[in-house]
């Protein structure tokens, strides 16, 4: 079952966009987002929306926020200069936004923990959470084990096995990790069977989204616990340049690195926003996760967005050598940015994504995730399109340790005939 049965909270057409960048009361970005979901959830995301609106409020709460962010999580994050990777894409200076260098290794750490803390502010003493790299249950699973939270993950069968480490520093943080073998066995098959548990157990426990998808308010909360990315990465790149990027470039798979620090930039006309999808083995073959390049209007997982899908509306599985990447689905916001024309889209391969994971690797010494690599494939080709005087910021959205088994099959760093023996 893919859980997204409409409710009569529908998109109302010809309601007036509202001002500045929230979404309307329904949560919809132009004719995007909304909330499709089950009558029965409908009450907990009610409550989720209106502790999140009185938590905006509380000085407390923000402190408290505040703090961890920067004494746990370790922000703010570093913005680094990639010159000698900047050689290979025409001379262009590379800056990057270190979210690697988060405690837990991505970006999901600034969401899980705004989340964690309305958890305990509803009272609710139980969290699950779906992951595909494992990057997202990770963070839940460490932000469970800080503030006494009972955490289950669901993840893909697929993914278990290719992210095994991951799995691995899940339980060891106190999480249960329940493999999903239906469908694909990946990140939208999980999602699907969180939301099954969700709808079992409503009453006491909360549903941890790791993406800037899904039904209101996810897309609005989960992007602005990301907001901090771009704030701080705006700041950064002036002080160290004296004026804004060019280019602001970020992987998307669901979206939540790009929305974070696309979100620093939005005002700034000058500043092209350019997300980077997976191109898997190439448009042309039907493998790939290209959902804002390829897809078309649809509703998965409670809400309007792109996504992939055949003429009769089933969804067609995605793919990508990324774990993190391989969703058929997007968060509605950027689905609303593509519209009306504020960001690009673009579509990188996995080779082009592994060429830049083994480039920065050589030349800068930072092993990025593989989602992260999308990016960096981009941002090499924008170089070479814009030429030395441009200035491209590239979100860093995750280290590549977990993408390690992965990368050392790809580039046959390994002797899997000694591997197999052993």
């Amino acid at each position: 079952m893919t859980v997204g049965a409409e409710t009569a909270r529908a998109h109302r057409p010809g309601k007036p966009v509202p001002e500045g960048h929230d979404p309307d009361e329904r949560g919809h970005f132009g004719v995007y987002g909304g909330r499709f979901m089950p009558e029965a959830l409908i009450a907990a995301q009610d409550e989720l929306a209106a502790e999140y609106a009185k938590a905006q409020g509380d000085p407390q709460y923000l402190a408290e926020l505040d703090d961890l962010l920067r004494n746990y999580a370790g922000r703010p994050s570093l913005l680094t200069e990639a010159k000698r990777f900047a050689e290979h894409a025409g001379g262009a200076r590379i800056l990057l936004k270190r979210e690697d260098l988060n405690h837990t290794g991505s970006h999901k750490i600034n969401n899980v923990l705004g989340q964690a803390l309305l958890v305990k502010r509803m009272g609710k003493r139980r969290v699950i959470a779906e992951t595909g790299a494992g990057q997202h249950g990770v963070a839940t699973a460490t932000a469970c084990a800080l503030l006494d939270l009972e955490c289950v993950v669901y993840m893909g069968k697929v993914d278990t096995e290719r992210q095994a480490l991951n799995v691995a520093r899940m339980r060891l943080l106190g999480a249960e990790v329940i493999p999903v073998n239906s469908g694909s066995a990946t990140l939208k098959d999980a999602i699907n069977e969180a939301l099954r548990d969700w709808v079992t157990n409503v009453d006491h426990t909360h549903y941890l989204l790791g993406t800037a998808a899904g039904s209101h308010p996810f897309p609005m909360m989960v992007r602005n616990f990301h907001k901090v990315i771009g704030d701080e990465a705006r700041r950064q790149v002036l002080e160290l340049t004296g004026r804004l990027p060019d280019v602001v470039a970020a992987c998307v798979g669901g979206g939540s690195n790009a929305i974070g620090i696309f979100h620093g930039f939005i005002d700034d006309p000058g500043v092209r926003l350019v997300g980077f999808e997976p191109g898997g083995h190439g448009i042309s073959s039907g493998e790939h996760g290209a959902t804002l390049c390829e897809g078309t209007p649809g509703t998965l997982h409670g809400a309007r967005s792109y996504l992939l899908q055949d003429d009769d509306g089933q969804v067609i599985e995605a793919y990508s050598i990324s774990a993190g990447l391989d969703y058929p689905g997007v968060g509605p916001e950027h689905s609303y940015l593509k519209d009306i024309g504020r960001a690009e889209y673009r579509s990188i391969t996995d080779d082009e994504a592994m060429q830049a994971f083994r480039l920065l690797s050589r030349t800068e010494g930072i092993i990025p995730a593989i989602e992260s690599a999308h990016a960096l494939a981009g941002a090499i080709k924008l170089g070479q399109e814009l030429g030395p005087d441009a200035i491209i910021l590239v979100n860093l959205s995750g280290r590549g340790d977990k993408d390690m088994d992965t990368a050392a099959k790809y580039f046959g760093l390994v002797d899997e005939s000694k591997e197999e023996s052993r």
